[in-house]
């Protein structure tokens, strides 16, 4: 039994695929230690032509699949591990060399008890650029990143971030995997199950990855409406019940004008329409300028108002959301 199962589902990334493996292929942990699972989930560019063909020193698996969505291909993936430790990473995560080995040490640090999860950083490539809204999502995973290194708050569910993190098979095992009835969120919701049942998060800031993120802005856009829908789908049908609330008394904390925004907008689609196309402008040209305030309010408000409406719709309309929302902060 190797030490590490590297498990990277991937659909139609080729070229970062590439990058990814390349950056495999360098790190500092011994080769024989680990094997690589590549889960191709439908992909019709080119990747499973090249998987196949593919010639490397890696202990390397290529599964193929009818396209899934990446829970199941996760799921598959480990399904075909054998290594102690599971290591998922993305198609567009690579790994900076030593990233085996600081996983390693994390899990080793706290004796390699079985219920311990190590995350470890998603950070900017050097010289690369993103779309600016994907420049605004790293900026947020950046505070996140900066507030555990500095020891502010501990990493918790919240933060099981599958772009980069390891856990002990055996425990992996408890849980039946991801939910691949979840198309969002399915890797917090069983980071939930696994916080229930003692998962203890680890923050390493130095398990590095590089992200390569690429993603439209109608993709963007749908993430966070999907998690405030599954926000209220945990809370409601999971268990989570502490979510919801949770989540309520936070909602004092956002910024004026996101609260505004939220009164003016939710369940009203053609203003919320409206506001949402004027602070994408508002970003866009704020974000060319390099205004940098501005563009993160502007995509802050975006993010939020969608996150939102998505729980106002689960929740069954605006009206049930701000009840909901008095009776948890009165």
């Amino acid at each position: 039994m190797v030490t590490f199962s590297v498990v990277i589902p991937t659909y139609n990334r080729k070229a970062q695929l590439i990058k990814v493996i390349e950056g495999l292929e360098n790190q500092s942990f011994p080769k024989k230690d680990f094997e690589v699972i590549i889960i191709s989930d439908g992909s019709i560019d080119g990747t499973n032509e090249y998987l196949k063909s593919l010639e490397s020193d890696l202990n390397l698996k290529a599964v193929f699949q009818q396209n899934k969505g990446v829970a199941a291909t996760r799921n598959n993936g480990v399904a075909n591990a054998t290594g102690k430790l599971i290591l998922f990473i993305d198609d567009d995560v690579v790994p900076h060399q030593d990233l085996l080995l600081e996983h390693f040490k994390a899990h080793q640090e706290h004796g390699l008890k079985e219920n311990v999860i190590v995350i470890g950083p998603m950070l900017n490539p050097p010289n690369h650029t993103y779309e600016p809204w994907v420049e605004w999502e790293q900026l947020m995973l950046y505070k996140q990143y900066d507030a555990m290194n500095r020891g502010d708050w501990e990493p918790t569910a919240r933060q099981f971030y599958t772009g980069n993190c390891s856990i002990h098979l055996n425990f992996w095992n408890n849980f039946g995997g991801f939910d691949a009835s979840f198309r969002r969120a399915e890797d917090v919701e069983l980071a939930y199950r696994m916080a229930d049942e003692g998962a203890a998060f680890v923050w390493n800031n130095q398990a590095i990855g590089y992200h390569f993120a690429k993603r439209s802005y109608d993709s963007w856009l749908n993430t966070p409406y999907a998690y405030g829908c599954n926000d209220v789908i945990f809370t409601r049908n999971h268990g989570q019940t502490w979510l919801v609330p949770t989540i309520m008394r936070e909602y004092g904390g956002r910024r004026a004008m996101i609260r505004m925004a939220n009164a003016i907008c939710l369940d009203r689609p053609v203003i919320s329409s409206f506001v949402q196309s004027l602070f994408f402008s508002i970003a866009k040209v704020s974000h060319s300028l390099n205004i940098k305030k501005v563009y993160i309010a502007g995509f802050s408000l975006i993010f939020n108002l969608r996150h939102y409406q998505g729980m106002s719709d689960e929740l069954g309309g605006r009206q049930k959301f701000f009840q909901l929302l008095a009776h948890e902060t009165k």
